[in-house]
Order: C-alpha cells, then structure tokens, then sequence
C-alpha cells in the first residue's frame, strides 16, 4: 500500500449497500460492505471504522458515523474465530505439505510398466465405451475429478469430449511421482478393463476402468484449476478464465447442444430443398440502421461488418431458389442485456414467389421441426439434462398484430419507466415484450409493425382507408417471441417495386448507388419475396433455459468485452 493510500485509509468506510469485500478499498468512495472486511484490513490495529446510516443522513445527521460499540464486540468476535481458522488452516497446510513431500520423495524410487503379457490395448473414445466393456482399452483424456483414499486408492473421472468414465487406480499406480503429483486437467493415458458396476455402486454409464498401467501426457499445476476458477469466482473472472470454464460439464453440455443445433438447421433447409450460401461479412452497405455498424478499413475505403446476410441472399434468389446462410453478424448496439451480443451466428432464410401467409408458415415449421430433429435425434439427452420442462412448440403458433400489443400493455398497465404507456409508433422495447410475452406464457408471432420503426426494406401492407397517412403505414413483418427470451426471429415480406425501394432509401438517408447490386433485383425481372434471420444463440437460450444468452456462445462478445 502506498503511503498516499495509507494517508487517505486512516479511517476505514463501510455500507451495507453499495460497499464491496472484493472490489472495495475501504475509502469514503469504495467501501468496504462489512465491518469484519474492515476490521481485517486494520480496525483490529485502532484504525477508525465509520459505517454508512441506515437511511443514508441528512443534513442533521452525517452520512458516515462511527461503529457502534456493540457492533465492535460482535465484530471482534468473528475477527477472532477468523484468526482460529487461518490458524487451524496454514497448521493444516503445514501438514499437507510434509505429508506431500514425504510421499514424493517416496515416490522417486517408483517406477511403472505395461504388463506386456495382458491382451494389446485397443484404443477407444469414451462414447464406445459400453460396447467395450470387458475389453482391454487404451483411452487418453483429462482429468475431470481426483479423489485419493488413502495411499493405494485413486478414483479418477476421465473426460475426453465424448463422455466421462470412472477409473480406479490401486497399489504402485497410485505410488509414482505422477500420481502423487497428479492434479485435475492434467492429460493422461489409462488402460485397462471397462467393469460393469455391481448393484448398489453408481458411476457414469453404470461401469468403471480398472486400471493396469497408466502415463500421464500433460501435468497441471498443483490444485488443477481451482486456482483458477472455482464456485465463487464472479461474472467477470469466469470470462476472463472462459477457456478453462467451456471445459466444466454445463458449458461443454451447451457447446455440444449447439453444434447438435446448428446441424439440425442445415438439416431442416436442404431437406426443404434450400441452398447454402455464404455471403460476405466485410461489407459497404447497411442493413438495420447505421448507428450499430462496426467501421473497418478496407485498403483505404471505408466498409463494415456485417449486421445480416439478407440483402446478398436476396441476390441469390434469382440463381438458386430458395437460399439459407449461417454466418456471423455484428452489431455495435451499447446493450447490456441478457439476450445481446456483438457478435452472433445469424441463420437466415430468403424465399421466392411467396406471399406473407406462407412466409409465417414457414418461419412456424422452421422453428419446431428443427426443434423435434433434435428432440428426435442421438443428442436429446443433452435438452433433457439442461432443460427438463423443454417442449417443442405446437402448431399453430399464436399470432398478434403489434397494434394489438399496444392494447395489451396497457390492458396489462406495463408502462415505461416514467410510467406512462407506449403509443401506437413506438417501438417496443425488450423488457416490455419480455414481460408480455412471460405472461402469455407461449411463443408468439408479433405482426405487422409501422413502417416508422422498422428497415426500409419491408414491404407495406396496403391502406385502402387512408393511402396519403404513413403515419399509419404498417409492414409485412413479423418478430417471433419466446417465453424467457423475447424476439428470436425478425422477418418480413420484401419491397419489390424499383421506384418504391428508391424513395425508401431516399427517406432513410441512404445512397442508392451504393446498393447498385441490390435495386438491380427489382430491375431485372423482380418478384414476389420474404425472409427472415434467427439468432442461433437466443434459440438455444430458449431450448436450454439459459439465464443469459453468453453461456451460449463459446466466446461472447459484447459492450467491453473482447477477450479471451
């Protein structure tokens, strides 16, 4: 601690409300939130503890007062039972350590080898092995858990990506300087006989190897990843540490579940007769608004990532027919919620010679036959692990205009946070629809919004009543909601006139000539045409039940962070 700081701490802070044992300092600006934090850092030594007033003062009444004396004798007394911990622990540790270092100098005279008379080991993933049991196998992995009994016992959980399987290490196996030294994430080779488990006896698959021989491939440091990452780490520490967290059983669970799913996507569209294609993501036109394009530069010119796929696959209709893509879209939105991020996988879809019915249609069959090929699929286990209560949506989906919406929230008196109601042109926003949607409590079809507030690319609905009000001008548009998620899908019905698309880029503020490529559609022979574009993330948000959509993607991305 610089002097500076000593200077400024001379007296300790501490609130209930908004001080912090982790981040706080113990200042007048970053207090400590418990007076033991406070006591440990100096109370104990005479240094003044001030506590915030319950009702934060007044001018009668300061803000920050002097701990009471009884909170100072309860204090004193937790600070005490701490001190007979640490004490209790570092004699503990002391023990450990002899004890750690007896065996390994032990351990430096024990060496191991393969028994070259048993059967020649056949190597094997952790997926095959019930149909290896009773076989002598040769498995390389990583170990998940360790669990020593004694000096002869050694329980060991493997994973290598396919599965998990218990393995038991006896006498001299457990003697070497490797399993003495053995820590979790450390990558070995085991082999050995797969054993059913006899009744009463439980473990993954319901079987365990016994282990003749071992190597280890890759040491781990000395308390495996605990050091790094453990139950009590906070939001910020397990993603810094994502790389060492995708590997505990819930996010490699959800990792797995999302190639299952993407899968399942590609598998719905070619079965449908839809082309792959893969558009640009570097690209020099905007798709929903410009104040969320990422900049670049592109040898001198200025360009963008990419907010959606759409307009290329429009291109692609006249070559290929109906088209899909699965690729990565960016948006530089400031959102902090739980279901944005910077950067997602987009599964989009365009389609010809469609009206708005059938793009419904479609969008519907979409999201429940991909949702009953995994449900019907080898991988089911995983949606069953992670979301017992899933259900796959019934046909038909609920549909609702977005006037009607208006209706309902003030029906249901959900307002804004000054507590007056949105009005028919307002957009939405996410926590209303939310809320909404959690109270209807089934996926919804939100149709039809104003022209106001949607891209300029949407098709009108036509307006026999009143053709001159575009106050009043409705889209061919659809947002699909999902309990505990809101919006997953956003789609629409294409503007196909040329002069249309011109003033609809005219009010937007945009330059034509730079969608020279995208207007040529509506020259060159332009057609009926809709599509859509699914966040893959907040759909397996919403399958898996996910609290936040960052525990679906393996690196999020999103308002500061871009690390790991």
């Amino acid at each position: 601690m610089t002097e500076q700081l000593e200077k400024k701490l001379a007296s300790l802070y501490v609130s209930e409300k908004s001080g912090s044992d982790e981040s706080g300092d113990g200042s007048e600006g970053n207090p400590f939130k418990t007076a033991l934090k406070a006591w440990h850092q100096g109370g104990e030594n005479g240094t003044a503890v001030f506590v915030e007033a319950a009702d934060g003062g007044d001018a009668q009444k300061p803000k920050w007062q002097p701990i009471s004396d009884s909170a100072v004798k309860k204090v004193k007394k937790l600070y005490q039972q701490d001190l007979k911990k640490a004490e209790k622990h570092a004699e503990k540790e002391k023990e450990d350590l002899a004890r750690r270092e007896k065996n390994l100098e032990e351990a430096k005279g024990i060496v191991i080898s393969e028994d070259k008379s048993l059967p020649a080991a056949k190597q094997i993933k952790l997926r095959d092995a019930k149909a290896t049991r009773d076989v002598r196998v040769k498995i390389f992995g990583w170990v998940h858990r360790l669990r020593r009994q004694g000096k002869n016992l050694m329980f060991v959980v493997l994973r290598d990506g396919t599965g998990f399987l218990q393995c038991v290490l006896t006498d001299q196996l457990c003697h070497t300087v490797e399993a003495v030294t053995l820590a979790t994430e450390s990558s070995v080779c085991l082999y050995g006989v797969i054993k059913a488990l006899p009744d009463g006896k439980t473990a993954p698959d319901g079987h365990e190897l016994v282990v003749d021989y071992w190597e280890l491939i890759g040491s781990s440091p000395a308390g495996g990843t605990d050091n790094v990452l453990n139950e009590e780490s906070g939001v910020d520490v397990m993603l810094d540490q994502r790389h060492i967290g995708i590997r505990g059983e819930t996010l490699s669970k959800i990792l797995k579940l999302r190639g299952v799913l993407t899968q399942a996507f590609r598998e719905h569209y070619i079965a449908r007769g839809y082309n792959e294609v893969t558009p640009p993501t570097m690209v020099q036109t905007q798709v929903e608004g410009g104040s969320t394009l990422f900049k670049l530069d592109y040898f001198g010119e200025e360009a963008y990532l990419t907010q959606s796929s759409q307009l290329y696959l429009e291109s692609a209709v006249p070559a290929l027919g109906d088209v899909f893509a699965i690729a990565q879209s960016y948006r530089a939105e400031q959102s902090r919620t739980r279901r944005h991020l910077a950067e997602y996988t987009h599964v989009e879809g365009e389609c010809g010679f469609i009206d708005f019915e059938e793009l419904l249609s479609r969008i519907e069959d979409l999201l429940v036959d991909v949702a009953q090929r995994v449900m019907d699929g080898p991988n089911a286990y995983l949606v069953h692990e992670l979301n017992p209560g899933f259900k796959i949506p019934k046909k038909p989906i609920k549909r609702m205009d977005y006037s009607d919406a208006i209706k309902y929230l003030k029906e249901h008196n959900i307002t804004k946070d000054d507590g007056t109601f949105y009005e028919f042109g307002e957009d939405i926003p996410e926590k209303p629809e939310r809320t909404m949607t959690d109270q209807i409590g089934e996926p919804i079809f939100l149709l039809r919004f104003p022209a106001g507030i949607k891209s300029f690319y949407m098709k009108r609905v036509p307006n026999p009543t009143d053709p001159q009000d575009k106050s009043k001008e409705l889209t061919e548009s659809v947002d699909v909601l999902m309990p505990n998620v809101g919006e997953i899908v956003g789609g629409s019905m294409r503007m196909t006139g040329y002069e249309e698309l011109l003033d609809a880029f005219k009010e937007n503020g945009l330059k034509p000539e730079h969608y020279y490529w995208y207007t040529d559609q509506r020259k060159f022979g332009t057609f009926p045409h809709g599509g859509y574009g699914l966040g893959l993330e907040r759909y397996l948000t919403w399958m898996a039940n996910r609290d936040h959509i960052r525990e679906c993607t393996i690196y999020p991305r999103f308002v500061d962070r871009c690390k790991p």
